[in-house]
């Protein structure tokens, strides 16, 4: 009989899509044990936003979350982490050292399978993951990021009479299996179709799948998320085209923006004659407190709609559920699209998972970018421009060569959305704030896109039309400055938090920061001086550079007593994870600095005072 092979989602992409990765380490602790018990073939524990959100929002040291799980699960299912290749977790690329030592450290730790993506499907940005994953005893999981063609306007008759032509369609079936084929090659060991967005369609994913396994010999994964509406179905579809391992969720964090349910995927492999090697007891225990945690985490919670209570192993379908099941089967093994997608959609209407987000399909973009955009831009205040951030999206796409919406090139067009429609709303031409992370992605230093950028576009963001590449020797380590206010310690001690200080510099800043002022007084070594009390605030006379946006002052690029000129930059304001460069309006000396590094500020908040 053959075997499909279950890569559990629930504790990072799951949470990630639906709760913007809130859970914490207590949280997790309680579902461990039932986890031990699962047999699921890997776990998706760690990578994704999950390193930045526990740092950010909830105090917790990554690397102890990856640590305490793999103590708690040992070698009972594999634990999985999503890698970016060469931008690793954080979001700009990194030299060699740096990925080497971050392998090395996570697999010590007790990571079992890498999963390594290029957000550009730029397969020279994951050699040296792959290559250092292998050679410390890690599974290199490699993922073709899924992605479609724009849909371009109809060419006027004047168009056509000049000659223009609709673009050749790039993201076909050749272009993925050339990428598969370069990364098998590269020594992948599993190769992962990664559709981010939900956006594969059933015949599709058979195709590919199909296509994939006539062509290369290792394990082929599937993943996607329910969004648009074709998730459970198209599951279905890639397992009745023989994929070897499917990413699934469990019940009560499953659908929406999430993968599908394991139960779901339970009951149509035993009508397909597939074993399914999990204990679905252990599964329906861990259910049963993911309802709790849920009810925890419902301020952060995306969908708001819970799935009616179901354990396929205790409850009995109904007749008519039970058909939908057998007419879903038939139509999957006949390549019926259709059918699939209407008898899933119904089975999942009938237990009562999120219908098809039609905005989100349309707007072709992944559920977790559309839900961190949400949360994120909630906590800033601003939530009236979601709505115009997400129309700029495709044509900020089109305008960066074409990149698949994935993280980091999700978050970049994400948050360049987010920045142009806030030029719009300040009166300002698009483009006016860019993101530091936005301008490298133009000038090509996260590798080619899969479109060329219009060379007049480069320069206009960039100052230069020539495309220009990352180079590692141009590389910077991040200041690691000794705490003298802390009785001297370094902010990073180690390996493991160097790597954090690297990866992620605002936010590993202050939580090492955090952690060893806690520490020092904790230690009975001293109790840290209190800040002085500030002097009363002189009122502010001359004109003001000011917030374009809301975020956090990353770092100042002048100092009282220097000369600005119109258009320099003169500070960088951390927003939504990215770095935006501020120009001043005018000319003039700068008189003060308005507000401390790392504090956060508002829109329109006045950063500097000149003279």
């Amino acid at each position: 009989m053959r075997k499909l092979k279950i890569r559990d989602l629930t504790l990072r992409d799951g949470q990630q899509s639906a709760f913007a990765t809130r859970m914490s380490q207590a949280q997790i602790d309680r579902v461990l044990p039932f986890y031990k018990d699962a047999n699921f073939y890997a776990m998706e524990v760690w990578g994704g936003a999950v390193p930045d959100s526990v740092m950010r929002y909830l105090g917790e040291n990554p690397w102890e979350r990856l640590e305490k799980i793999h103590a708690a699960i040992g070698g009972a299912s594999k634990l999985t982490a999503l890698s970016r290749g060469r931008n690793l977790f954080g979001y700009q690329p990194y030299p060699d050292d740096i990925i080497e030592g971050f392998c090395r450290e996570s697999i010590a730790s007790g990571l079992g399978i890498m999963r390594i993506f290029d957000a550009l499907n730029d397969v020279d940005n994951v050699k040296s993951t792959i290559k250092y994953v292998k050679q410390y005893g890690g599974i290199a999981d490699c993922a073709v990021c899924y992605t479609i063609d724009p849909k371009y306007p109809p060419l006027s008759m004047m168009d056509k009479l000049k000659g223009k032509k609709t673009p050749a369609p790039v993201f076909t079936d050749e272009y993925f299996l050339d990428k598969v084929k370069q990364m098998a090659a590269l020594g992948a060991d599993m190769i992962t179709i990664k559709d981010m967005s939900g956006l594969i369609p059933p015949k599709r994913v058979y195709d590919m799948v199909t296509l994939f396994k006539k062509h290369i010999s290792i394990p082929v994964d599937f993943h996607t998320h329910c969004t648009p509406g074709y998730g459970l179905a198209s599951v279905v579809s890639a397992i009745a085209a023989g994929a070897d391992v499917v990413d699934t969720n469990i019940w009560n964090f499953a659908g929406g923006p999430a993968a599908p349910a394991i139960e779901l995927i339970h009951i149509f492999c035993k009508k397909m004659g597939i074993e399914l090697d999990v204990n679905m007891d252990a599964v329906a225990k861990i259910n049963k407190e993911l309802l709790s945690i849920r009810a925890e985490l419902c301020e952060f919670d995306a969908v708001k709609q819970i799935a009616k209570p179901f354990n396929p192993l205790t409850d009995t379908l109904p007749a008519e559920i039970d058909a939908l099941f057998d007419r879903a089967v038939k139509a999957a093994l006949a390549v019926d699209e259709d059918a699939l997608v209407d008898a899933c959609q119904k089975i999942e209407a009938h237990f009562g998972f999120p219908a098809p987000n039609e905005f989100v399909k349309k707007a072709e973009i992944p559920g977790g970018m559309y839900t961190n955009m949400v949360a994120q831009l909630k906590a800033l205040g601003n939530e009236e421009i979601l709505p115009r951030a997400m129309e700029l999206i495709p044509p900020v796409r089109l305008d960066a060569g074409l990149p698949p919406l994935v993280t980091p090139t999700s978050q970049i067009v994400g948050v360049q959305a987010v920045n142009c429609a806030m030029d719009e709303k300040n009166g300002k031409p698009l483009y006016t704030t860019k993101s530091v992370q936005f301008v490298n992605l133009v000038k090509g230093e996260y590798g080619k896109t899969p479109v060329a950028v219009d060379p007049k576009f480069r320069e206009k963001i960039t100052g230069s039309p020539v495309e220009t590449n990352y180079d590692t020797s141009k590389h910077v380590m991040q200041p690691n400055p000794a705490l003298e206010q802390f009785g001297g310690v370094k902010l990073a001690e180690n390996t493991k938090e160097v790597l954090l200080l690297e990866l992620f510099p605002q936010v590993a800043k202050d939580f090492l920061t955090k952690i060893k002022a806690a520490r020092y007084a904790a230690s009975g070594a001293g109790i840290a001086q209190a800040a002085e009390a500030k002097a009363a605030a002189a009122p502010v006379t001359g004109p003001t550079i000011d917030a374009p946006l809301p975020g956090k002052m990353w770092k100042y690029l002048v100092k009282p007593g220097d000369a600005v000129t119109a258009g320099m930059d003169v500070c960088i304001l951390e927003a939504m994870k990215m770095e935006n460069n501020i120009a001043a309006e005018m000319a003039g000396t700068v008189k003060r600095l308005l507000v401390a590094e790392g504090d956060a500020v508002a829109s329109g908040a006045a950063l500097i005072e000149l003279e």
